[in-house]
């Protein structure tokens, strides 16, 4: 048999795929990389980064309003989508090319088409010009994940996450069926831009699996910007209408809308990959089983990124292909550690948290302390708004470590950052307690909480 072409073959150029693929080719290892997209994946093209920027556009209405209790004269704003998209637009095709330059300038070479594993070692590559084989010592799965497709009668007449920053026309009506993070922001990004916004989910509070105090609090402050919350509820149908589409609730409720967002989560994208038949381990929703090192139980076969359904976040998608890397070319010691992983939410107000939630914490550990504040910003004093921030520590009495620290607030993510170097390092209430804060800030808050508010 001859030579493989290719040392390492990876399918995807997400965030994932574009790491392993440079930190192979740059210790001389022979790296093909394919993709049937645009490079960067999801983060790039229709996540991270183009949620961020229209956060950041959403922002500018409450900007507009708030200078004015600082003595600016502003006179009446307008928003125009199409500027908005066109912007995007450009920025992230300056992306694609980075990523694609990234991995010519390491060596590695990009393959564009849609790739099948026809067994093992042996990938089919197929585009425009027809299909060709090429054959690897090892493959590697970074092809993250895609939305779930609901089951209710007229998905059909929606829309996912994939398709919302790049709508014909701005929804001046707009649905969102789900309470999970992407679902939140949206409903925060365009109520922010204008939109009048109705959020559906099946649960009593939005954002499961965040602390409990957290999820509370982000719905109130969602509220009171305008996001009509309807929780405990569950689809029934979605049907055509004059003026848009007609959601229909289980309880008969009917709510029109001019687009309707379905943000029910996301799902591993693995289908067409020929998995099935190699006998490649899946979970029940298609997520590729691993062990420790990220290997299948096909030998010569790894995955790693939102398609093992670990932790669905870029950062530990970069870490996964880190440590992937270093376990095949380099001495295996680098390893990730879930266990603190900090995360942010884009709605307005924005969520950091980072370590175990209140609940969580209880279940795990005898005795836990719990420190919590809400508060008006300084901001707000001049401006009347009537946004508040909450700041929360959750601690292990026994040994005073901080276990879970959380904040819905504005730039949350930029201060939990910090703090979870801090986590990560073991730092105790103590540590917190005897360190200065910067003074006014918000961030000073979690270094100046005294009394705990529960035992």
């Amino acid at each position: 048999m001859s030579e493989p072409e290719f040392d390492l073959f990876v399918i995807g150029a997400g965030s994932a795929g574009v790491r392993c693929g440079r930190l192979a080719a740059q210790r001389g290892v022979r790296v093909a990389v394919a993709e049937n997209d645009a490079p960067g994946g999801t983060c790039v093209n229709r996540g991270c980064i183009p949620k961020k920027l229209y956060s950041y556009a959403a922002h500018y209405h409450e900007d507009f309003e708030d200078a004015r209790g600082y003595g600016w004269r502003v006179g009446a704003a307008s928003f125009d989508w199409p500027t908005l998209k066109r912007r995007r637009a450009a920025e992230i095709e300056r992306l694609n090319a980075v990523y694609a330059g990234v991995l010519e300038m390491a060596g590695a070479t990009l393959l564009r088409g849609q790739a099948r594993i026809v067994e093992p070692g042996v990938v089919e590559l197929t585009d425009a010009g027809g299909t060709r084989r090429h054959r690897a010592r090892r493959i590697v799965i970074a092809t993250g994940a895609e939305p779930a497709v609901p089951p209710w009668p007229g998905a059909a007449l929606a829309v996912s996450s994939d398709e919302m920053f790049d709508l014909p026309a701005f929804p001046h009506r707009l649905a969102v069926i789900g309470g999970g993070y992407i679902a939140c922001e949206f409903a925060s990004i365009f109520r922010g831009l204008g939109a009048e916004v109705t959020q559906v989910y099946r649960g009593t509070h939005v954002l499961r699996g965040f602390d409990d105090d957290v999820r509370a609090f982000v719905a109130a402050e969602m509220a009171k910007k305008g996001v009509a919350l309807h929780a405990a509820r569950r689809v029934a149908r979605l049907e055509r209408a004059d003026a848009g589409v007609l959601l229909v609730l289980d309880d008969g409720t009917e709510l029109q809308a001019d687009t309707v967002l379905q943000a029910i989560g996301r799902v591993p994208r693995t289908r067409g990959l020929g998995l099935e038949a190699l006998g490649v381990a899946l979970d029940a929703n298609g997520a590729v089983r691993v062990d420790e090192g990220y290997a299948t139980n096909v030998p010569g076969l790894h995955a790693i990124g939102d398609v093992i359904d670990r932790v669905q976040l870029t950062p530990v998608a970069l870490a996964e292909a880190m440590a992937l890397i270093d376990r095949l070319y380099g001495d295996g010691t680098r390893q990730v550690d879930y266990e603190h992983v900090p995360t942010a939410v884009f709605t307005h107000p924005n969520i950091g948290t980072v370590g175990l939630s209140e609940a969580d914490a209880r279940a795990r550990y005898e005795r836990v302390r719990v420190y919590r504040s809400d508060f008006r910003a300084l901001k707000h004093t001049l401006t009347g708004r009537g946004e508040r921030t909450l700041v929360k520590l959750v601690v292990d009495a026994a040994s005073d470590r901080v276990v879970g620290l959380h904040m819905v607030g504005a730039d949350a993510g930029e201060i939990v950052q910090g703090f979870a170097v801090a986590m990560r390092a073991g730092a105790t209430k103590a540590c917190f307690d005897s360190t200065i804060g910067i003074h006014p800030t918000m961030a000073e808050e979690f270094v100046t909480l005294r009394e705990p508010v529960m035992a």
